[in-house]
């Protein structure tokens, strides 16, 4: 089999993030092991089920949010967060049918949107979810060329917007990065200490915790609603398991905050094994609701051909 290219590798991480948040999202909150309850046997179908609001093969907020991040970074030929954040608001705006709490919050303070994160963390105290996290594929790819620093970096002014908490940003930042290393064929696991070492040193040790090796997680500490435990979750599926489709079974089968876990196990899932490697019978009903956006609705191709025009940089047609 040939090596896998850059564009190959860009279009599984967008479609991988977002058939792993339609896959996860009918489990959300439910018990660990609910998904292969259901589902006993790998590759047998139906296990784009819906349920729980969701239609089969829907994807979240999280996919929608992503969408919106990259189609802003192609459309204003880079990071515009003033940008970014309007189309969050709009897409706020017109009732979406799952919204992260505190997104919503801050979404909808009225607070400009290079201070409303920051005062909503400085007046909660609490905004280390992982809702940013669950967008980080768009922004993976297109920052990928310009290396390490600018890709993090970017991980870290993309969670800002919604996410006061630093925590936030140096998790988003290090999935950016391990998806950075993972689309230019290298191994994200291999690449984790020195993502690590690229972290804040405040919030060092709290990633290193998860994304040990030894970690599992039912050793966190926190609901897997928080940035690092989700983090952990998804790097430990990817190193257990022996490709995209088992490790996005791994993360939903863990229970609780599934959509957001799986979708960012897909992303990174996606980035290493390529788009080949999502199954088409998940792809087939995979479909991407954009509230206040004219009731535009993308599949995978779309997902696809979007994935490899940011990881071309590319501005839209």
């Amino acid at each position: 089999m040939p090596p896998l290219s850059l564009l190959d590798r860009a279009a599984g991480a967008l479609v991988g993030s977002a058939v792993g948040d339609a896959l996860g999202a009918p489990f959300e909150f439910g018990p660990e092991g609910a998904y292969s309850a259901r589902f006993p046997r790998p590759g047998h179908g139906g296990e784009m089920c819906g349920g729980g609001g969701w239609d089969p093969g829907e994807a979240t907020d999280d996919t929608q949010m992503a969408i919106l991040v990259g189609e802003s970074l192609l459309e204003r030929g880079g990071l515009d967060p003033a940008d970014v954040f309007r189309r969050f608001q709009r897409w706020a705006a017109a009732d979406p049918k799952d919204i992260g709490l505190q997104t919503e919050a801050v979404l909808g303070s009225g607070d400009p949107w290079d201070t409303a994160a920051d005062l909503h963390f400085r007046t909660g105290g609490r905004a280390a979810g992982n809702g940013a996290l669950m967008r980080a594929a768009p922004s993976a790819v297109y920052f990928a060329r310009a290396g390490r620093e600018a890709t993090m970096e970017a991980g870290r002014r993309l969670s800002a917007l919604t996410h006061g908490d630093p925590a936030a940003w140096e998790g988003t930042a290090a999935l950016h990065e391990l998806i950075r290393v993972a689309l230019a064929g290298g191994d994200p696991l291999t690449a984790v200490p020195d993502t690590l070492a690229a972290l804040r040193p405040e919030h060092r040790d709290r990633y290193a915790t998860v994304l040990d090796p030894g970690w599992h997680p039912d050793l966190a500490t926190e609901f897997n609603g928080a940035v690092w435990p989700c983090l952990g979750s998804a790097v430990w599926a990817v190193r257990t398991t022996p490709g995209y489709e088992d490790a996005v079974r791994a993360a939903v089968d863990l229970g609780g905050d599934t959509d957001t876990v799986a979708a960012v196990t897909g992303a990174l899932a996606g980035a290493v094994y390529g788009l080949g490697a999502v199954p088409e019978r998940w792809t087939e009903a995979l479909h991407v609701p954009l509230p206040g956006f004219g009731g535009r609705v993308l599949r995978a191709p779309e997902l696809a051909g979007l994935a490899r025009r940011l990881a071309g940089n590319l501005t839209a047609p």
